[in-house]
C-alpha cells in the first residue's frame, strides 16, 4: 500500500479525501490483477514475474495513479465482471500479444477462445496507441538511461521472449470493456490537449514509489 501521511488540515479537505479513495481504489485493481495473474498458464511453468509481487505493484499502481476515478471504476468493474463470467483478464492480455510473439500458435491455439474485437473498437485502440507510442519514444529521447530500462517500443520489434511496449499495450487495451476504452480514450486525449505525457506521468509515479525524488534524480542514478 501506499503510505499517505495525513495533517489535520488535509483530513478535513474533500478534495484530498476523494484524492485518497482514488490512491485505495488503484490499490485494490492492482492487487485484483495480480490474483488473477496467478492464474495465468505460462509454458514451462508459472513465470519468475508472477512471483515478484514488489515489481508488478510498482508498475502497475504507477499506471492507475495517473487514472482519474471514473476510469477506475469502470476498470475494477471489469476485473469483477470477468471474475463473475470465469474469465481472467490478465490470461487474455497476455494471449492476446502472442498475436506479434507467436503468430501461428495464437492462431491455433489462442485466438479462438478470446472475444472478438469490432474493426470499429480496433481502429479506436490503434489510435489511442499511436499517441501512446509517440510518447514513449518522446519520453526515451529525453531520458535515455531511463529509457534503456523500458521494453522495445514497437511491435516489429518483438521476438519470442521479448515482447515490445506497443504490443503489450495492444494486448492490455483489447481486454477492457467498451465503458473502461471510452474512458481510457478521454484520457489519452485530455493529456494530449494539455500538452502533458503520459509515459511521463506513469514512470513519474514509477521512480517516486522507488524513492527517488522525481524523474531527474532517477535518471542521474540510473
Amino acid at each position: 500500500m501506499v503510505a499517505i501521511a495525513v495533517t489535520d488540515e488535509q483530513a478535513n479537505d474533500p478534495a484530498f479525501e476523494l484524492h485518497t479513495q482514488r490512491v485505495n481504489l488503484a490499490e485494490q485493481i492492482v492487487a485484483h490483477e495480480w490474483a488473477q495473474f496467478q492464474q495465468v498458464s505460462n509454458e514451462g511453468g508459472p513465470a519468475e514475474c508472477q512471483s515478484n509481487w514488489p515489481t508488478f505493484h510498482q508498475m502497475r499502481l504507477s499506471q492507475f495513479l495517473t487514472w482519474p476515478s471514473d476510469l477506475l471504476s469502470s476498470y475494477a468493474a471489469d476485473l469483477d465482471d470477468a471474475d463473475a463470467t470465469h474469465r481472467n483478464l490478465l490470461t487474455e492480455k497476455y494471449g492476446r500479444m502472442m498475436a506479434s510473439t507467436e503468430g501461428e500458435r495464437y492462431a491455433r491455439d489462442i485466438e479462438p477462445h478470446l472475444p472478438r474485437l469490432a474493426p470499429a473498437r480496433s481502429a479506436t485502440q490503434e489510435q489511442i496507441i499511436a499517441q501512446q507510442v509517440a510518447w514513449a519514444a518522446e519520453f526515451r529521447a529525453a531520458y535515455a538511461r531511463l529509457g534503456e530500462a523500458m521494453r522495445v517500443l514497437r511491435t516489429g520489434e518483438d521476438t519470442r521472449d521479448d515482447t515490445s511496449f506497443e504490443t503489450y499495450l495492444r494486448g492490455e487495451l483489447g481486454t477492457y470493456s467498451q465503458a473502461t476504452l471510452d474512458l481510457y480514450g478521454e484520457l489519452v486525449a485530455a493529456t494530449a490537449a494539455a500538452g502533458k505525457n503520459l509515459t511521463a506521468m506513469t514512470i513519474t509515479y514509477t521512480v517516486i514509489l522507488g524513492g527517488y525524488a522525481d524523474l531527474a534524480e532517477a535518471e542521474a542514478e540510473a
